[in-house]
């Protein structure tokens, strides 16, 4: 019986010494890491979707900071690397607070810190969004004008990159939807005066829960959208905390306008207490059935048990990857990072 042809081509290469081993050939055929962002590109708001640069709706997933005046020792070269290869996200949300020993203490120091954070997560493939995480006052009126200075600062210097998300108002309270709406109309055109391209996510009412957490629902942002391009609506939740009329909510509205899930906990509202893993998985299965893109909160090592890791981590400098370092949620939120959309 005649050998067949590629059997004879081997063995002849076999004589030139010209065939790898079959590690060496794994080797060799191993494609090199692609990241979310050389996957996708620059995104834009494709109907209600988020799209990557070909048009493709997409589901980001990925982690958000505490806020950096407490926690900056949880956001490292070490950290960030296992967050990009370890967890595999796909996002990192840069929460830097306004107010509570934040933004307005010293300008100058936290948008240098935020312009490296963007650095490092450009650095490493990941998306990047830039939270302008005003709380208490709940007006987002109250920093408009420093919101102007910030924004228009970061938009210059990091326009050209293709991975960039902001998000310019993290939780809005005790205002009515028309007067975050304003916020937005002022506050937008000057992002987009530097630049015409980044995705821009809008805080909704009542601590970003679409109006439900003071009465209302998603009815009012539908009927009087921001009036601006490429842009998604905010929404948070607690699974712990906000049950079937939230997840009712989000999934009507999803139907209707972009939403993003900036910010979520398996805890209660204040990121604290048992975890409902049980509710943080019905509201998980509706974001990927509708590839809603999700920001779990946060990546750092405070006492609560939203927090990831244990308290200590952050000052030891580690260990960042694996599991022996995280509490419940962090191994449970790192599980689904972990497994990441089909880009």
């Amino acid at each position: 019986m005649r050998p067949a042809r590629s059997v004879l081509l081997t063995a002849a290469l076999l004589l030139l010494g010209l065939v790898l081993t079959p590690a060496s050939a794994q080797a060799t055929r191993a494609p090199s890491a692609v990241t979310p962002v050389a996957a996708n590109g620059q995104l834009k708001v494709c109907g209600t979707k988020l799209c990557n640069a070909r048009g493709k709706t997409i589901q980001l997933r990925g982690m958000s900071t505490h806020g950096l005046q407490w926690y900056s020792q949880c956001v490292t070269s070490g950290s960030l690397n296992a967050l990009a290869t370890d967890w595999k996200a796909d996002v990192l949300r840069i929460s830097m607070y306004i107010q509570e020993d934040g933004y307005e203490t010293d300008p100058r120091r936290f948008t240098d810190l935020v312009h490296s954070v963007i650095e490092q997560a450009t650095a490493r493939g990941m998306y990047a969004i830039v939270d302008w995480h005003m709380l208490d006052p709940g007006d987002p009126h109250h920093n408009l004008a420093r919101a102007k200075t910030f924004f228009s600062e970061i938009a210059q210097r990091h326009r050209d990159k293709n991975n960039l998300l902001y998000e310019i108002a993290n939780e809005p309270s005790g205002v009515s939807w028309s007067r975050i709406k304003s916020y937005a109309e002022q506050l937008i055109p000057v992002i987009r005066a530097k630049d015409p391209d980044t995705p821009i996510l809008v805080g909704t009412r009542a601590w970003s829960s679409l109006g439900v957490s003071e009465g209302a629902n998603e009815s009012e942002v539908i009927n009087n959208p921001v009036n601006a391009s490429n842009i998604m609506y905010t929404f948070h939740f607690y699974a712990y905390s906000h049950r079937d009329e939230y997840l009712q909510t989000l999934s009507r509205a999803a139907d209707r306008i972009p939403v993003f899930v900036t910010e979520f906990g398996t805890q209660n509202y204040a990121g604290e207490g048992a975890n409902d893993f049980a509710m943080s998985q019905r509201y998980l299965d509706l974001l990927a059935a509708k590839k809603i893109s999700w920001v779990n909160w946060n990546f750092s090592d405070d006492e609560r048990t939203g927090a990831v890791f244990k308290p200590g981590t952050c000052d030891a400098n580690g260990p960042w990857t694996g599991t022996t370092s995280l509490k419940p949620a962090g191994t449970w939120i790192r599980d689904r990072v972990r497994t990441p959309d089909d880009f």
